[in-house]
C-alpha cells in the first residue's frame, strides 16, 4: 500500500464526522447513532439524506453547500476515495456533512426506520450482467424502504443509458409516483440549482458528448416489488472504457 494511501486510511479514522464499522463491529455492538442522528450528532431536526455510492464524496459536499438546512451523508466502501470529500466538509467546517464506510446493503445497521428523507444514487455501476447488484434493483428498493420515510424520494442521475432504461421500467412496474425525468438533464432549461453540481468524471462525460439522465420518484412503503421483464440494450461504450478516443472510434 503506498504511504499517501495509508495516510488517507489515517486521516479517516481519526475525522470527527466520519464513521466506519465492520460487519464484526456490528455483531458486537449495535451502531449508538442509528435513530439518533439528528439529535446526538448533526443537533438539530433537519431532513437526512443519503448519497448512496458517493465515491470521493463530490456530490455530498456539494449538496451540502447548496443546502445548509438539510443534513447529508456520503454513503461507500473504498475510504481512500472517501478522503477526499471528509476533508475538504471537514476544513470548510460543514456540521451538515458526515461520511459512512459501509457497505450498502448494510444501511439498515445504522438508520432507524423513517430516518432518512431522501437517497441520491450518483452514476452507479450499471451492473448490466448482475440485477441484484443494481442499486435500483427492487432488492435495494426493500432496503431504502427500511431506513426511507414512506413516499421517501429516490435520485438516480447517470450516464449511462442501460441504467436509465431499467430503472424507468422498475419505477413503471411499480407504479411509483414520478416526480422528474429527463433523458438529457442539461439541454432539458430546466431552471433548477441542482444543474450547478456536477462531478469531474460528470464533467468528463459531458465533455465527451454522454447525456446525463435523471429521474426522480417517490418509493412507497409498499410489500411486493415486481422486476420489468424488459430487454435494454447494453451501453456499448463501457466495454472499452471511458477515454476519449474509444468513445470516438464507437461513435464511427
Amino acid at each position: 500500500m503506498g504511504k499517501n494511501k495509508l495516510q488517507k486510511f489515517n486521516d479517516m479514522e481519526v475525522l470527527p464526522h466520519v464513521f466506519q464499522y465492520s460487519f464484526s463491529d456490528l455483531q458486537q455492538k449495535p451502531f449508538e447513532l442509528k435513530g439518533n442522528w439528528k439529535k446526538d450528532f448533526f443537533k438539530n431536526e433537519n431532513p437526512i439524506i443519503l448519497e448512496l455510492g458517493c465515491g470521493k464524496g463530490e456530490y455530498t459536499v456539494a449538496l451540502g453547500k447548496l443546502y445548509p438546512d438539510k443534513n447529508f451523508i456520503g454513503v461507500d466502501i473504498k475510504g481512500a476515495r472517501m478522503w477526499t470529500g471528509a476533508r475538504q466538509s471537514h476544513a470548510d467546517g460543514m456540521n451538515n456533512v458526515a461520511f459512512l464506510r459501509t457497505h450498502i446493503e448494510m444501511i439498515p445497521h445504522f438508520f432507524a426506520n423513517n430516518e432518512v428523507e431522501e437517497i441520491w444514487l450518483t452514476f452507479p455501476d450499471p451492473q448490466m450482467k448482475k440485477c441484484r447488484k443494481r442499486l435500483t434493483a427492487t432488492n435495494f428498493m426493500h432496503l431504502y424502504q427500511q431506513i426511507l420515510k414512506p413516499n421517501g424520494i429516490i435520485h438516480l442521475k447517470t450516464d449511462s443509458n442501460f441504467m436509465f432504461t431499467y430503472t424507468c421500467e422498475m419505477v413503471k412496474e411499480n407504479n411509483f409516483n414520478v416526480l422528474f425525468c429527463n433523458e438529457d438533464l442539461y439541454h432539458s432549461n430546466l431552471n433548477d440549482p441542482i444543474l450547478s453540481i456536477q462531478t469531474f468524471y460528470e464533467q468528463q462525460w459531458l465533455s465527451r458528448g454522454l447525456t446525463i439522465k435523471y429521474i426522480k420518484f417517490e418509493l412507497p412503503h409498499k410489500a411486493d416489488l415486481i422486476e420489468p421483464d424488459v430487454e435494454i440494450e447494453h451501453d456499448s461504450y463501457r466495454s472499452f472504457g471511458r477515454n476519449n478516443n474509444n468513445l470516438k472510434s464507437i461513435k464511427q
